[in-house]
């Protein structure tokens, strides 16, 4: 076995010093990336329930008018007669 110098030890430690700080840099673009994700899901997710909103106010104007349709049916006796 080749004799283990100093020199040789510290040329190791240095490209694993180098590796490890290429790991760091990725690790950092990643974190960058997830908060990116993040930002646009929450941007989604409030779109997502604008658009329930929309849509409950539109159920309640439908309900609302189905109600007064039904008053004005009644009051000009327009229910429809069972067919025979």
């Amino acid at each position: 076995m080749a004799d283990v110098t100093a020199e040789l030890m510290f040329e190791v430690l240095k490209a694993l010093q180098a590796r490890l700080a290429q790991v760091d840099g990725k690790i950092d673009e990643l974190k960058q990336e997830m908060q990116a994700s993040r930002t646009s899901q929450n941007g989604i997710r409030q779109e997502i329930t604008s658009v329930f909103q929309e849509i409950s106010g539109i159920h309640a104007t439908l309900v609302r008018h189905e109600g007064r349709l039904d008053r004005i049916e009644k009051r000009l006796e327009l229910n429809e007669a069972p067919t025979l």
